[in-house]
């Protein structure tokens, strides 16, 4: 194809400033997810789970909602919960925990006229590191729900943050809801084994009644695990045609993701109506292929379809990286991406 890809639109371009209370008002479901409810998600007769799933999830926000009482003054009283404080979804990549944990924050927020919070793991950390962990306490407390997706241990002083967190918020009578590909007893094993920071996990445990969800991975169903890449100029030949395209070099992003805090990646590529990657190769390096997982999330939120040459996204993490701790991350990445490329491929 003729012509300079650098009269293209490019994410390696973009480097935004995200003030601190934005990332407090942007704690919702993301936009994939805006419109799902209960009664949307369809469970698989062949997982009894998947209903049992719905059923606990409906009854945990009813009990959230009974537990609320109107605001007196400057103060709102909630009465104690039946049960644990929190309720925690378990299960493969695929199965619909998110749809389920969206559809708990519309029957408290949209239907029942509750307060609630919405956010990743890593959005809840990273506000803690944009506002201080108690300027974030008193921002999440005023929520009856808090509700954290893909709960997942980078480190162990991420642990032990979240940890100080949800306490903080129990004890303030916010009620808490998540999802996870691994119980909440078993958080950090592969990852860590130190005995001070497993007693911190313990202590998570404790504070969720866990909820099982079988099934296979929906975008997978009946379909490749990856479509096959296009070649160099379709990919720019997408970009240039499609207005809000991005095209860079996969190389170029990966350097480019160093440069940004993770936090402001979705308002990277809130605008973008397709990412356009020339040449995506495998990932080897740990750092690198983490921050890749977050870019993942974030186009996965926004359904932004990637159009892409170079190796297929089922080959962009090396063995050594799906093998090791954040082996569940990197899966749910090439999950995610490899759905968004069957998207882009249409484009073509």
């Amino acid at each position: 194809m003729t012509g300079s890809p650098m009269r293209l639109d490019s994410l390696a371009d973009r480097n935004p400033r995200v003030p601190p209370q934005q990332l407090v008002a942007e704690l919702v479901p993301p936009p994939r997810f805006a419109d799902v409810r209960f009664a949307s998600y369809v469970p698989s007769p062949d997982h009894p789970s998947q209903a049992e799933a719905v059923a606990g999830m409906s009854a945990f926000g009813e009990s959230v909602l009974k537990g609320a009482a109107p605001r007196r003054g400057l103060f709102r009283r909630r009465s104690a919960p039946a049960g644990p404080p929190g309720i925690y979804l378990d299960g493969g990549f695929g199965v619909g925990k998110t749809h389920l944990l969206s559809s708990l924050y519309h029957q408290v927020v949209t239907e029942g006229g509750g307060t609630a919070a919405y956010g990743t793991f890593v959005e809840y950390t990273n506000l803690v590191g944009a506002l201080g962990f108690l300027p974030a306490v008193e921002a999440l407390a005023p929520h009856h729900l808090v509700c954290i997706d893909e709960f997942e241990l980078d480190d162990p002083g991420d642990t032990v943050l979240m940890s100080r967190l949800m306490r903080e918020l129990v004890d303030r009578g916010v009620r808490l809801a998540a999802t996870s590909n691994t119980l909440p007893g078993a958080l950090g094993e592969g990852r860590f084994a130190a005995q001070d920071f497993q007693r911190e996990i313990q202590a998570l445990a404790g504070q969720f009644a866990v909820q099982r969800v079988d099934g296979e991975d929906y975008r997978h169903r009946g379909l490749p695990a990856a479509p096959a890449p296009l070649d160099d100029d379709a990919v720019e030949r997408v970009a240039a045609a499609r207005p809000g395209a991005t095209f860079d070099d996969f190389g170029t992003v990966l350097a480019h993701l160093a440069e940004v805090h993770p936090s402001r990646y979705g308002a990277m590529v809130g605008s973008t109506s397709a990412v356009c990657l020339r040449g995506v190769g495998t990932v080897s390096d740990q750092m690198v292929g983490l921050r890749l997982v977050v870019l993942a999330d974030r186009l996965y939120d926004r359904d932004i379809p990637v159009v892409a040459s170079g190796v297929p996204f089922d080959a962009v993490f090396t063995d050594e990286l799906l093998g090791g701790g954040y082996r569940k991350k990197y899966l749910r990445a090439v999950s995610r991406l490899s759905a968004l490329a069957r998207d882009g491929a249409q484009l073509a």
